[in-house]
């Protein structure tokens, strides 16, 4: 009997050519990646097949500072399953001021291992 393979399509964000990829799989299974114009598109098309994976950047709230919002992001990509969930418990932080730019705003955020920091200076209100 022979194998049904199915094919699904991506599009490559790994670099500026923007390749129109083709996954041809077997199940969880990879049987051929096609359309790729570099090698960042082939282990782009991989991964997004097999666990993809994204980073987050968003804002929290900010008591006393001389901004309401500070802007922070995740060190490393997160799965992309815990993108909302990471986001909305995210949106209920909220950082006193001074804030220093590389500060862990949340260590290992949903138990990915990941940080989420800050990404610049909030100073404190006069």
């Amino acid at each position: 009997m022979m194998a049904t393979t199915t094919v699904t399509t991506y599009l490559c964000i790994g670099c500026p050519l923007g390749c129109r990829l083709e996954v041809e799989h077997d199940g969880p299974d990879i049987v051929e990646v096609r359309g790729f114009g570099c090698k960042i598109g082939k282990r782009f098309a991989e991964q997004e097949h097999t666990a993809p994976t994204r980073m987050v950047t968003t804002t929290v709230r900010v008591k006393g500072g001389v901004w309401a919002r500070l802007p922070v992001k995740t060190e490393e990509p997160v799965p992309k399953d815990k993108v909302l969930e990471l986001t909305d418990l995210l949106h209920t932080i909220e950082v006193s001021a001074p804030v220093k730019m590389g500060t862990v705003i949340l260590e290992n955020a949903l138990g990915t291992g990941v940080n989420v920091i800050a990404t610049r200076d909030v100073e404190a209100r006069p």
